[in-house]
C-alpha cells in the first residue's frame, strides 16, 4: 500500500508464528472459528474471528507515552473483506474502553486507518490496547495490520548488529540469510547493518549486502562485541545492538526496536530484549534483569499464553524501572554516544551486567522484542559457576554504587558455595574456591586470562563427573523424584548438611533421578546419596555422588580462603576500582585486540563486506 500521505511511521506490525523461531499460537493471535494464518495473510471463512490479545501484538500505551510522549496513535488494516473491529483499551486498575467499526477492504481502497488517539489519552498512561476482528461476510483476508503515529520521530538510528561466534558456522548462515531477507523487503533497508566478529576466524560466507565479517582473537563475548562495538562506531552508526550468533528473534523485532529508539525523548535510551527457553517457548524466562548481590531475572514463568499474566508484565514494565537493572547481551540496543566504559574483560558472563550499570542507559524493554535461547540451566557447569562468581565478585568490588561492604561482598561466594554442598557439586566447589582465589590475586588477573585458555583447560581437567554423557536407556536410572521431599524431612537433612554429618550416609541415602526442568532446584536433593540429572531431551546424564572427603576438602580450602579474602578486601577494594577504567577503556581494548589503525574502516569501502 502506498500512504498517500507519507505522514505516518509503523510503529509496531503483527508478529506471526514462525516455525524454528517458535510456533506457540496463544502468544500472537486467539483465534475463534474456522481461520488462520496463509502465505498472503490471516484467512476467514464464515462466523470466524480473531483476537490480538496477545504478548507479541498488543500495544503498550504506557511504555510508548512514558518513553516517547507519545500523541497520536492509528491502527492501519490492509486486506480484502468486510469486518467486524473492536478496539479496546485496558488501563490498570479500572475498567477498559472499547471501539467498535465496520469497515469493507474490498474495492479500490483495500486498506482503512482508524484514529485511536482519543482512545489513548481516555485511557491513561498505563494501559495497553489490542483489537480483534470479526468476518462479516462469507470470507475474508487479512494481509496486514500495524500500529501507527503521526507524530515526527526525533532522529533516524543507523543500527549496527553486532553479533559474535565463535566456530558456528551453520548458525551464523541461517542467521545472515535471515537478516538479507529481511533487510530487502524492510523499511529499514538504508537504516542497518550487520556486523559479524568472528573469534575462531573460521567463517567463509559468500559476500553478501550490508554484511561484514571480522576475524578477531578469541577474547569471548567481551572482546567479540567490544571488536564489534568498535567497528560500529568506526562506521558511523549512531545505535549498536549486540546479539547472539543463532539470531533466534523474529525479525520484526528490528523495526519494534528501531522505531522506539527513533521516538525516544531520552537519547540514552536503550531497548533489552526478553529471553524464552526453547525448552518452554511460552514462558518468560526473564524480560530484564537486576543485578545487586546475585542476578535476579525479571518476570521469570510468566506465562505467555495466559492474557492477565501477559498485562500483568507489560502494565508493570511501562512504568519506571527497577534500580539495576541491565540487558543481556542476546539482544541489547543502545546509543553509542553514550557509551563511557567498553566491556570489562571477563570473557563471558557478567560483561552484559557490568557495560549497561555503568552506562548509565536508559533501558526499556518491548513487548514481541525476545530471543528464544538455550536453557541457563542446562548450561550450568563447573566453568559457568567458576565464570559467574569471578564476576559477580568484581562487580561489588569495582562499581561504588553497588558497594555493600567486605562481609557482603563475602555473601556471594558463600551463596554459590551452599547452593552445591548440598547437590553434591564437588567439582563446581572446586571451581568456585579457584574463582575466588583468582579475585583475590586483584584485577590484573582478568587481562591475564582474557582469552581463558589456561582456565578454560584447568577447568575442562577438573570437570569429570559433572559434565554431560550419553544415556543409553533411561529404564535403568534410579527412580524419578517428581516432588521435594516432605518439609520435616528437607529440614532434618539441612541439620546434617545433607548426610554430610552423618556417619554411613552413602549407604543410607537414596539414589533418585532428576529431571531437567529440576536440575536448578536445591529442594530435590535432599536425602540423597547419589543424583543422576537428564537433559531435557533426555539423552544426556550424569551423575554425583555423596564423598565426606571431597566435601571437607572444598570446604577447608574454602574457609582458608575466605578469611584471606577478609583480611585482603581493603586493598583489593582499592585495587579494583583504581584499574576499572582502565581495563574497560578503547585505548586498553584497541591493544587487547591488536587494532593499530584507530579508523578501522575509514579507508574500506562502505558496503565492504568481509573484514578479514
Amino acid at each position: 500500500m502506498n500512504d498517500a500521505e507519507a505522514k505516518f511511521t509503523t510503529l509496531q506490525e503483527l508478529m506471526w508464528p514462525e516455525p524454528g523461531i517458535c510456533t506457540e499460537q496463544h502468544l500472537y493471535f486467539r483465534n475463534n472459528g474456522v481461520c488462520g494464518p496463509t502465505e498472503n495473510g490471516f484467512r476467514f471463512f464464515s462466523g470466524s474471528g480473531v483476537g490480538f490479545n496477545t504478548w507479541f501484538n498488543l500495544f503498550n500505551v504506557g511504555t510508548w507515552k512514558r518513553q516517547c510522549g507519545l500523541e497520536t496513535l492509528s491502527l492501519l488494516l490492509e486486506g480484502e473483506g468486510t469486518f467486524k473491529v473492536t478496539v479496546f483499551g485496558l488501563p490498570m486498575g479500572r475498567s477498559g474502553e472499547q471501539r467498535d467499526y465496520i469497515v469493507d477492504l474490498s474495492g479500490d481502497v483495500p486498506w482503512i486507518r482508524l484514529d485511536l488517539s482519543d482512545l489513548m489519552a481516555e485511557i491513561g498512561d498505563t494501559s495497553v490496547i489490542f483489537f480483534e476482528l470479526q468476518v462479516a461476510g462469507e470470507e475474508a483476508l487479512l494481509k496486514q495490520a500495524s500500529w501507527q503515529t503521526e507524530d515526527v520521530a526525533r532522529r533516524q538510528p543507523k543500527i549496527a548488529l553486532a553479533v559474535t561466534t565463535f566456530r558456528r558456522e551453520s548458525e551464523v548462515a541461517q542467521t545472515v540469510e535471515r537478516f538479507c531477507a529481511f533487510r530487502k523487503s524492510s523499511h529499514l533497508k538504508d537504516h542497518v547493518e550487520l556486523l559479524i566478529t568472528d573469534n575462531g576466524k573460521t567463517l567463509n560466507l559468500p559476500p553478501r549486502e550490508a554484511v561484514t565479517v571480522i576475524g578477531n582473537e578469541n577474547l569471548g563475548g567481551a572482546g567479540g562485541f567490544t571488536r564489534g562495538l568498535l567497528e560500529a562506531r568506526a562506521r558511523g552508526a549512531s545505535h549498536c545492538l549486540f546479539m547472539d550468533d543463532d539470531a533466534s528473534i523474529h525479525m520484526p523485532s528490528l523495526e519494534r526496536t528501531w522505531a522506539l529508539l527513533a521516538y525516544a525523548k531520552d537519547p540514552a535510551t536503550a531497548v533489552a530484549g526478553a529471553m524464552i527457553s526453547e525448552q518452554h517457548r511460552w514462558a518468560i524466562w526473564e524480560n530484564g534483569a537486576r543485578f545487586f548481590g546475585r542476578c535476579q531475572p525479571l518476570y521469570m514463568g510468566t506465562d505467555l499464553r495466559d492474557f492477565h499474566q501477559a498485562m500483568a508484565m507489560e502494565w508493570d514494565i511501562s512504568g519506571p524501572p527497577p534500580s539495576e537493572l541491565y540487558g543481556g547481551w542476546w539482544y541489547f540496543a543502545f546509543p553509542l554516544a553514550q557509551v563511557s566504559h567498553l566491556a570489562f574483560p571477563f570473557f563471558v558472563r557478567g560483561d552484559d551486567v557490568s557495560f549497561s550499570l555503568i552506562n548509565a542507559f536508559n533501558i526499556v524493554r518491548l513487548n514481541g522484542v525476545v530471543s528464544f535461547q538455550e536453557s541457563f540451566t542446562e548450561k550450568e557447569s563447573p566453568q559457568t559457576w567458576y565464570l559467574d562468581l569471578r564476576s559477580h565478585m568484581a562487580h561489588h568490588l569495582s562499581l561504588p554504587a553497588l558497594d555493600v561492604g567486605m562481609r557482603g561482598v563475602l555473601k556471594i561466594p558463600v551463596w554459590f558455595f551452599l547452593r552445591n554442598l548440598p547437590r553434591m557439586h564437588y567439582e563446581t566447589l572446586a571451581a568456585i574456591n579457584l574463582a575466588l582465589e583468582d579475585v583475590m590475586k586483584g584485577p590484573s588477573v582478568f587481562d591475564e586470562h582474557a582469552d581463558m585458555a589456561q582456565r578454560r583447560a584447568d577447568l575442562k581437567a577438573l570437570t569429570q563427573q559433572e559434565s554431560w554423557k550419553d544415556l543409553p536407556d533411561i529404564h535403568a536410572l534410579p527412580p524419578v523424584r517428581n516432588a521435594p521431599p516432605a518439609a520435616w524431612k528437607r529440614h532434618m537433612m539441612k541439620l546434617c548438611l545433607n548426610g554430610l554429618l552423618l556417619p554411613g550416609f552413602s549407604h543410607l541415602g537414596k539414589k533418585i533421578t532428576v529431571l531437567a526442568d529440576h536440575r536448578g532446584a536445591l529442594g530435590f536433593c535432599w536425602g540423597a546419596s547419589e543424583i543422576t540429572f537428564v537433559n531435557a531431551t533426555r539423552n544426556k546424564t550424569y551423575t554425583v555422588r555423596h564423598s565426606k572427603k571431597a566435601a571437607w576438602r572444598e570446604i577447608r580450602r574454602f574457609a582458608k580462603n575466605a578469611v584471606a579474602f577478609l583480611k585482603s578486601y581493603e586493598s583489593l577494594l582499592a585495587a579494583y576500582r583504581a584499574e576499572y577504567d582502565t581495563l574497560t577503556s578503547e585505548d586498553y581494548w584497541r591493544s587487547k585486540l591488536s587494532l593499530e589503525d584507530h579508523n578501522m574502516s575509514a579507508t574500506a569501502e562502505r558496503d565492504a563486506t568481509t573484514v578479514q
